[in-house]
């Protein structure tokens, strides 16, 4: 992805230098302007992943498959805040601690894709219909990520 972004970058330099300058500065300010926002919402998201342990998200998502597991599962992974290498190695965990890999699908997809604590900076840059429409078409998907799992493994 990097290298993509890379040459798409010099065949626009090649094509048109001063606008291609323009949009590298534009998007650096950008980059800046959230930066102190993202950097908040980062920190209390560490902290409160630092705070809770393994064996507590395992005893809240083991309790069961089925509509209560999936709906403690859509709504822990739509508050918390977790990277990609913490949650995907957490699923693993998870999964070998006995959780269904439906109550686990819905989990990590609202982990990526839903953010409540990431709802003040979204409707901050893009407004409330759009973050809230964005985070409710992302459960929505997160459920029938889960249901098609529990259907099909």
């Amino acid at each position: 992805m990097v290298m993509t972004t890379i040459g798409v970058v010099f065949a626009s330099l090649l094509f048109d230098r001063k606008r291609t300058w323009a949009g590298i500065r534009k998007g650096v300010r950008m980059f800046l302007g959230i930066l102190p926002d993202l950097l908040i919402v980062l920190v209390a998201a560490a902290v409160l992943l630092a705070l809770t342990p393994e064996s507590v998200i395992i005893r809240l998502l083991g309790r069961g498959s089925g509509a209560a597991g999936i709906a403690t599962a859509a709504i822990i992974g739509s508050v918390a805040l977790v990277p990609g290498f913490i949650a995907f190695p957490l699923a693993a965990v998870l999964h070998r601690s006995g959780v269904s890999l439906d109550v686990i699908a819905v989990f990590i997809t609202t982990l990526m894709m839903v953010g409540i604590i990431t709802l003040p900076v979204e409707r901050k840059y893009f407004g409330w219909k759009i973050a809230l429409y964005r985070n409710g078409l992302s459960l929505a998907g997160a459920l029938v990520v889960g249901l098609l799992m529990g259907l099909f493994l």
